[in-house]
């Protein structure tokens, strides 16, 4: 086994490589190894693109250990002294399993310690420079990295340590034999990748990667959960075999999904959707486990129409509860404790806890918040189940959650002068940069399409037969039902309810439905006449104010005709929902 001990206030500062097996990380070894580019097989950290070509990291030592003078470092590109720079360092084991953790850190202020994946471990708020103790349990084993297809090999302890130039003075680590609450699930837990220089407010963050911070030392968590999954591709894609092939008798699977699922219609809640969860619970049974169903977590989504909360998962929540009867098997209500919580807020209070613009994908204070909530809903109600093995994990939670919220406004770094030239690597990410016929005109279906990827929504599995014009086999079916659902959709546009799909769309209709589609984002202006009043339809014109107040449209468009395609995205992209 490579070296388990390491004392920094006497070992030189190594960058990583595989012939050594251990050091620490940075722009420049990273740029050298493309395996160490991989988020899910490292830290999960890594600069933006514009800076991939910079050394951001100096890697500094004195008598307590090794850091890094994160202000002096942020303020030489950012000038923003809230931002951090984690310190990373990678050794390599023989073998996965779980591992026992010990780092002796040196420093004051807010000290955060992730592992693994970007798994927060340690969170602390130091009052002055002291010597400081920590440890707990990391899961190594093998997973598919984000946009692979295969299993890839892990073997290696991931630590960063994040702070105000907090030193890393020692960290040892010994394989441990205890429990593993493995993770199945979407988005909204995977273990999400961070840029620095760090800000918890524009991270993503899925709750799983917080909950090893309410969990004690004797039992570690191991997520495979990854974006865009449903209960039957992180079956089919592979991830499911990762646990199949570490999984032991008395581990633990807690699974969430139906974000994903409720897009396809062969995953309704009362069809395959159930149907899956129902095989990962028999399955984990079989193999001596201990399956938990969670909830899905709860978006901050709001109808514009009349600006109620409105819950498109509450289906796929009700069948997880009604499982969880059936076969026994605890059910955290995620979707009940995060959904309270948001309308408890209220659209524009909750919004810190959610990524920027997102509305779906919770940053690392509201992953934080949500591993809370995951917690809290557990130890409720297990309490009086007749399994010790689930009263057991019970005790080896903690409901003792530390505040942590944005402080402040939260801005979405962007690539500074001097380097707005350097090609993103994911292409042109501008709203609609790909649109197609740009001078044709507009129909209401294509418009409605517009609106919702606008507006950060997206088609649905089912559709109601609200419009009898509309039948539930075309490609746009789903298109109209979260439109109609989301209250985008006004009454005057549809007065003998017929939707009329193909029909080309007016420049004041298609105001009316991005607007509403704005209204349940953000507030709309206060309604002012303007320039435009004098040919404006009764119903479109508080749309239309709104959209003149914003400045998307012009006193000299004519609100009756027909808006092209290049024009109707030329506004969604001025809005900046």
């Amino acid at each position: 086994m490579y070296k388990t001990t390491f004392d920094f206030r006497k070992d030189k500062a190594e960058l990583y490589d595989k012939q050594r097996g251990y050091g620490f990380v940075t722009e420049q070894n990273r740029r050298e190894d493309e395996l160490l580019q991989l988020a899910e097989l490292n830290t999960g950290f890594d600069v933006p693109y514009w800076y991939r070509d910079e050394t951001v990291t100096e890697i500094l030592t004195d008598e307590h250990g090794c850091y890094v003078d994160s202000e002096a470092a942020v303020r030489r590109i950012l000038a923003d002294a809230g931002r951090r720079i984690p310190l990373c360092f990678k050794a390599d084991v023989e073998r996965q399993g779980n591992y026992r953790v010990s780092m002796t850190l040196y420093g004051a202020g807010e000290i955060l310690v992730f592992a693994g994946a970007r798994r927060l471990v340690y969170k602390e708020t130091v009052p002055e420079a002291r010597v400081i103790q920590c440890s707990f349990l990391l899961n190594v084993c093998d997973i598919i990295p984000r946009g692979k297809t295969c299993m890839y090999e892990n073997r290696s302890i991931d630590i960063a340590v994040v702070g105000e130039a907090v030193r890393l003075s020692a960290v040892c680590f010994e394989p441990v034999n205890c429990p593993t609450l493995y993770i199945a699930g979407d988005s909204t837990v995977t273990d999400q990748s961070a840029e620095y220089p760090y800000d918890p407010a524009t991270s993503y963050s899925g709750w799983g990667q917080m909950l090893g911070r309410y969990l004690s030392k004797e039992i570690a968590v191991s997520n495979h959960s990854h974006s865009g999954l449903t209960v039957e591709s992180f079956r089919s894609e592979g991830h499911y075999a990762g646990i199949e092939a570490n999984f032991k008798p008395g581990d633990y699977l807690f699974m969430q999904f139906g974000h994903n699922d409720q897009k396809l219609m062969h995953l309704k809640a009362e069809g395959g959707y159930r149907d899956g969860l129902t095989a990962y619970v028999e399955e984990t049974r079989q193999r001596g486990g201990w399956p938990v169903i969670v909830t899905p977590l709860a978006r901050n989504t709001w109808k514009a129409d009349d600006g109620t909360y409105n819950d498109l998962l509450a289906e796929y929540a009700a069948v997880c509860i009604a499982l969880g009867r059936q076969l026994q098997v605890p059910v955290v209500d995620l979707h009940g404790r995060s959904m309270a919580f948001v309308t408890d807020k209220g659209l524009e209070a909750a919004k810190p806890f959610f990524f920027p613009k997102d509305y779906t994908h919770t940053n690392d204070y509201g992953a934080y918040k949500m591993a809370g909530f995951v917690v809290q809903e557990y130890c409720e109600n297990v309490k009086d189940v007749q399994a010790e093995a689930y009263r057991r994990l019970a005790d080896l939670m903690t409901n003792a959650e530390e505040p942590w919220e944005a402080q402040g406004e939260i801005v979405v770094p962007t690539a500074p002068a001097g380097y707005r030239e350097v090609p993103n690597p994911e292409g042109d990410t501008t709203l609609f940069a790909d649109l197609e016929r740009p001078e044709e005109p507009l129909t209401r279906v294509e418009a409605l399409d517009m609106v919702i990827k606008t507006a950060r929504f997206f088609p649905t599995n089912v559709f109601n037969d609200i419009y009898e014009d509309i039948v539930g086999h075309e490609w746009y079916a789903g298109t109209v039902e979260c439109a109609y659902q989301n209250g985008i959709i006004p009454a005057g546009m549809t007065p003998q309810n017929r939707f009329e799909p193909e029909k080309p769309v007016s420049m004041e209709e298609f105001l009316a439905l991005v607007m509403g589609g704005y209204r349940s984002r953000r507030r709309l202006p206060e309604e002012k006449p303007c320039a435009l009043d004098a040919g404006c339809t009764d119903y479109c014109m508080p749309y239309v104010r709104a959209a003149y107040a914003l400045g998307v449209v012009r006193a000299d468009e004519d609100l009756r005709d027909v808006i092209l395609r290049g024009r109707a995205a030329e506004i969604c992209r001025g809005l900046n929902i």
